[in-house]
């Protein structure tokens, strides 16, 4: 993923496509219920009935997130007998990009909870 320029060239505006894919990623992580899978899968793999009795959510819904997750490339499975288990793709790199966030996160202070577009009152009120 492309999303800095290149050194020297200052005034090509990052392509439209990269930024799109950029954004593709972030959206995979953006909802709650993912990325307390994700956070969980850090651990290793696991199975939907484990990560429903884990974090207390419905087997469809913890389906529907994994499928997001699988089809980002964020998350992999594999056939166990008649268990699917699911672990994360990359998990070094999502180790880091996690981090990274909790710095960010850190560094902005009550700004980001704040935010009335997407702060935890904005979040409330659309029911997520």
């Amino acid at each position: 993923m492309a999303m800095t320029q290149a050194a020297g060239d200052a005034t090509t505006p990052p392509e439209a496509a990269a930024l799109a894919v950029a954004a593709s990623l972030f959206h995979g992580f953006s909802d709650r219920s993912r990325l307390a899978i994700v956070q969980h899968l850090l651990a290793g793999e696991h199975r939907v009935v484990d990560l429903t009795g884990h974090l207390g959510l419905a087997q469809s819904t913890v389906s529907k997130h994994l499928a997001c997750l699988l089809d980002c490339g964020i998350v992999q499975v594999r056939s166990q007998g008649r268990a699917s288990l699911y672990s994360l793709a990359h998990p070094e790199s999502t180790l880091e990009l996690l981090s990274a966030a909790e710095r960010l996160l850190g560094l902005t202070g009550d700004a980001v909870a704040l935010c009335p577009t997407y702060g935890l009152r904005a979040t409330e009120e659309d029911g997520q």
